[in-house]
């Protein structure tokens, strides 16, 4: 990993040397520059990730204001943090409406300095990360399909199977756990097919009463069962020119798989009660997220009836089989939730998305645009961090919890040192890792030269030496 680039730009030597120490010891990569010209130049050639920069430059007619926007105007990513006296607290402030990060007061602080600074670099990160997935997101949209959002390889065959099939008419099984997205992939199928004009029908099978299920696919006449009090057109006339999805397929009753074949054979039915044969034009599209062969060994599903759905196949894989998708889907769901509530533009920390990775999903993506929803509205920071995680996620990851009455019930003898906790902390992700310290840096959220000063710092060795 490249060392991050900062930039010190002060005319006082003293200030200079301390922070150029205090910042090469943290690992990053430092250049100084003593005037304004000097300071434009190296942001030219060198492109810092960071400039920390003087508001007051004796002697010369530009200041830090001056520099700042020139900084802004060549690069507007480069993070730029003020330094300045007591004084000038004010122009501080007016700077930060400029573009600048955050500013530091003389005399200086060196925790404050380390902790704006890593801030600073991180909210950076995030930034390009984030432009990065869109543009990621971008591409992979205009691929095939304009709200699908992927690139691992399995899920695009799935997908290139689908525009593939759109052109013809033929039947459609669409297979996949629950949360796969498998109505979406059916409505994109629609979309792109000579029957785009008419109309998009979607029913779930398991989630009606059995006893009614006949009577919405395929309608009923007045008075041909209790409650029947006037004629009802059926979800097959409805999609008559267009589509029918018939999601949860494998819950079909017997009877249901018999008038299921008869439409798809002759196209056409029997309202229930009604001896007036009815005809229809519809394209079948049907999901399950079932093993219908095993079913069919069983008895439990017509062997018909399946062949007859599953002229072409699409298997949409889980989401723990394409976490590259990860970081795209979280960015698109950010967005959507931006438009949705209006609440502005959010991004999540590394941290976070480490987790996310490492999480196996077994709602799928359905469970992330859920999990993405419930954090974008519970975080009061434009930057989502693991507090508002949910709970189930947090126990997955080992992320430390309490409850009101446990933290009632603490006393000062139970709580342990910030230190303790971090030194705790870092030697449960090394064993999580089995003492691999890239991986373990990466889901700390720290870089690799950072973990190795902690470990010094605590007297942490690996268990081999």
């Amino acid at each position: 990993m490249e060392k991050e680039k900062i930039l010190l730009a002060d005319d006082e030597p003293n200030i200079i040397r301390l922070l150029s120490a205090v910042l090469k010891d943290e690992g990053y990569e430092v250049k100084t520059a003593a005037n304004p010209n000097d300071t434009k130049k190296l942001v030219e050639s060198w492109k810092p990730d960071l400039v920390l920069l003087d508001l007051v430059f004796k002697g010369y007619e530009e200041n830090g204001m001056d520099v700042l926007r020139y900084i802004k105007k060549i690069d507007p990513y480069v993070q730029v943090v003020i330094i300045t006296g007591y004084g000038s607290i004010n122009s501080a402030v007016e700077a930060i409406k400029l573009g600048a990060y955050d500013y530091l007061t003389k005399p200086l602080k060196l925790e404050e300095i380390n902790l704006i600074t890593k801030r600073a670099l991180e909210a950076r990160r995030v930034k390009l990360e984030n432009i990065e997935l869109k543009r990621e997101v971008e591409r992979y949209k205009a691929l095939i399909f304009p709200d699908i959002i992927g690139k691992d390889e399995k899920f695009l065959r799935a997908l290139q199977t689908a525009k593939t099939v759109a052109k013809s008419d033929v039947n459609v099984l669409i297979t996949g756990e629950s949360g796969t997205g498998k109505e979406l992939i059916a409505n994109a199928i629609h979309k792109m097919s000579k029957r785009a004009g008419g109309p998009f029908v979607a029913v779930n099978i398991g989630a009606i009463p059995e006893d009614l299920v006949e009577s919405e696919l395929f309608g009923h006449v007045k008075g041909s069962f209790t409650g029947a009090y006037k004629d009802k057109t059926g979800l097959f006339e409805q999609a008559h020119g267009g589509t029918i999805f018939l999601d949860e397929i494998a819950e079909a009753s017997p009877r249901i798989q018999v008038k299921l074949l008869r439409v798809l054979q002759e196209g056409e039915f029997f309202p229930v009660g009604s001896e007036k044969m009815k005809k229809v034009d519809v394209r079948v599209i049907a999901a399950t997220n079932k093993n219908l062969e095993e079913l069919m060994r069983k008895g439990e599903f017509r062997e018909d009836l399946y062949y007859r759905l599953n002229v072409v196949r699409i298997n949409l894989p889980p989401l723990r089989e394409r976490k590259s998708d990860i970081p795209l889907l979280v960015n698109y769901f950010l967005k959507r939730m931006e438009l949705k509530y209006g609440m502005g533009s959010k991004t999540i920390t590394s941290r976070v998305l480490n987790i996310f990775m490492q999480y196996d999903w077994p709602g799928n993506v359905r469970e992330l645009e859920n999990t993405i929803e419930s954090m974008y509205i519970m975080s009061p920071e434009d930057v989502i961090d693991v507090d508002v995680l949910p709970d189930n996620i947090k126990d997955k990851a080992g992320i430390a919890t309490f409850s009101e009455e446990e933290i009632e019930n603490l006393s000062k003898e139970t709580i342990i040192t910030l230190d303790e906790l971090e030194k705790r902390y870092i030697l449960k992700a090394l064993d999580v890792f089995k003492w691999n310290k890239k991986r373990a840096a990466e889901a700390l959220g720290i870089d690799t030269s950072t973990l190795y000063r902690k470990l010094k710092s605590y007297g942490i060795s690996s268990p081999d030496k």
